[in-house]
């Protein structure tokens, strides 16, 4: 999608949409060594850094926020500047604030698990499933991840399968051994897709 078709795409959507007036939330994309990546920037943070692509995301957003969506650089800019340094290996914490209102229950708990997972680390679906307190909830903890609004930001690429295989991911497994061989990792390490317990 071109910048214009984004741009009609907003205005056709969103009917308060003047260009001077600043929008509830920032709505854009980003190209990234992984592909490109559809941001939305609310006053708390960043609610989407995804790998959908724009109509996706602003349905998602529209429909659970609700609220005045539209290009806005000031807030866009930032954002997209911090991921261009972590792709650059200049940034290993993202001092970028991010917003959970896209999830909620159990997903917003396995995503803000996610933030406590450092740089150049993994965890497994396992170890997330027990530090919940649901050890055989591997199929809900993978199915949260794999719905992750906030890649990179919520760093659910760093999830790993406990018998050492790769494991799944929203962005595709060239785009997870990617950032994980910037974080320093050897994606060879981990094997086939993963297959949680039942």
């Amino acid at each position: 999608m071109s910048t214009g078709d984004l741009e009609a795409l907003l205005r056709v959507t969103a009917p308060g949409y003047v260009g001077e007036a600043p929008p509830d939330v920032a709505f854009g994309t980003t190209d990234t060594p992984v592909g490109r990546l559809t941001l939305a920037v609310a006053g708390r943070g960043v609610l989407a850094c995804s790998y959908d692509d724009e109509h996706a995301v602003f349905l998602r957003v529209s429909r659970a926020i609700g609220s005045f969506i539209g290009p806005d650089p000031r807030r866009l800019d930032p954002v997209k500047r911090e991921l261009e340094a972590y792709f650059a290996g200049r940034v290993r914490a993202f001092s970028t604030q991010v917003d959970f209102q896209l999830v909620t229950g159990f997903t917003r708990t396995v995503m803000q698990m996610m933030l406590a997972v450092p740089y150049g680390s993994v965890t497994t679906y396992q170890e997330i499933a027990d530090r919940i307190g649901r050890p055989q909830a591997l199929h809900a903890v993978a199915n949260a991840l794999t719905g992750n609004p906030v890649c990179v930001f919520a760093p659910c690429h760093r999830v790993v399968d406990s018998s050492g295989a790769l494991g799944s991911y929203a962005g595709g497994a060239a785009a997870k051994e990617h950032l994980l061989s910037l974080e320093g990792l050897s994606p060879h390490s981990f094997g086939t897709p993963d297959r949680p317990r039942a």
